[in-house]
């Protein structure tokens, strides 16, 4: 905050403890005129008031919270731009990214900052690093049948992956189903893992400008009559002759990129699995305008012992029945 904001917040802080603590031993003398323990000359069905003090307890009880406060505001940030006598923080304030958040993390400690979360992550990797270890030690086959290594891997699935594919990591629209055995990148342990530690990035071009109104009405038939789909036989003749320009990633039989061992992630457009919807609308938008999905990489997050952890996960929702 700005420097008024700061000064104004200082000076209207203190002013209340000030009156706060006057107020405190305004409270500790008699003023009255009337003995303590004596009526005060005010009764009210049947009950009447005494000039009793408060209890020490309770006396205690304020000037300890008092003490408290000064304290806390002295040590602790909080008191317009104060920083603290302990140099605390609850985590690294105006970071963007990963990159700019472990940049903090090393000058805070350099700098003797203490970061709450900074803490509290080194805490839970003292506590729980030799545990994903000791299961990063293992292949994927053998933890698929490892109940605990499972149900650790669902709660890393909730934590990071459920926002996108769902609780039940059945994906939604522009996000792969993980349950069942259609896989853009490959379905092998392996790949599951390279999938989550480096991301990917889908490059479906858009084809409106090349293709024309026509040309994407003709492309659409014709895509659609490959999973069986009744179309307009004419136009899918027509979009059958310009489909040399897709079979570059989906191959001319238009099966995708796994059938034919190509990296590009291109879906199968036989099977009727469609991800961003198989609606003849749906695909027009798709092929007109192109897809740019993007699967973001895990390896810095989380790291090589979680994301093993996690592919057991994920490789059993589709392999290992009693998983599911």
């Amino acid at each position: 905050m700005t420097s008024f904001w700061s000064i104004w917040v200082i000076v209207l802080t203190i002013t209340c403890l000030a009156l706060i603590f006057g107020l405190l031993l305004w409270n500790l003398k008699n003023y009255t005129g009337v003995k303590e323990g004596e009526s005060c000359g005010h009764e009210f069905d049947g009950i009447e008031e005494l000039n009793n003090p408060l209890p020490k307890w309770w006396t205690i009880m304020f000037f300890a919270t008092f003490v408290w406060s000064v304290f806390y505001l002295a040590a602790y940030p909080g008191l317009g731009n104060w920083e603290g006598l302990f140099k605390w923080t609850s985590s690294n304030q105006g970071v963007t990214s990963l990159t700019e958040s472990k940049e903090a993390v090393i000058a805070a400690q350099e700098n003797g900052e203490r970061v709450q979360l900074d803490a509290e992550y080194r805490a839970a990797e003292d506590r729980f690093g030799p545990i994903f270890k000791e299961f990063a030690s293992k292949d994927i086959e053998t933890l698929v049948t490892d109940a605990k290594a499972l149900e650790i891997g669902q709660r890393l699935f909730s934590q990071n992956c459920a926002q996108c594919h769902g609780s039940d990591a059945r994906g939604g629209t522009g996000f792969p189903n993980l349950a069942d055995n259609d896989w853009l990148y490959g379905g092998t342990p392996d790949k599951i893992k390279e999938t989550i530690l480096n991301g990917r990035v889908a490059a479906m071009p858009g084809w409106k400008d090349a293709l024309g109104e026509q040309g994407i009405k003709e492309m659409t038939a014709y895509v659609l009559s490959l999973s069986g789909r009744k179309v307009n036989q004419k136009d899918a003749d027509a979009g059958q002759a310009k489909f040399a320009m897709c079979a570059a990633c989906h191959g001319m039989d238009g099966k995708g990129s796994v059938a034919h061992n190509l990296p590009f992630g291109a879906p199968n457009l036989t099977d009727n699995i469609w991800l961003y919807g198989g609606s003849q609308r749906a695909v027009e938008d798709t092929l007109a305008h192109g897809r740019q999905g993007v699967m973001p990489a895990w390896k810095d997050i989380l790291g090589e012992d979680k994301v093993h952890l996690l592919t057991a996960y994920v490789y059993s929702l589709s392999h290992n029945s009693a998983a599911q």
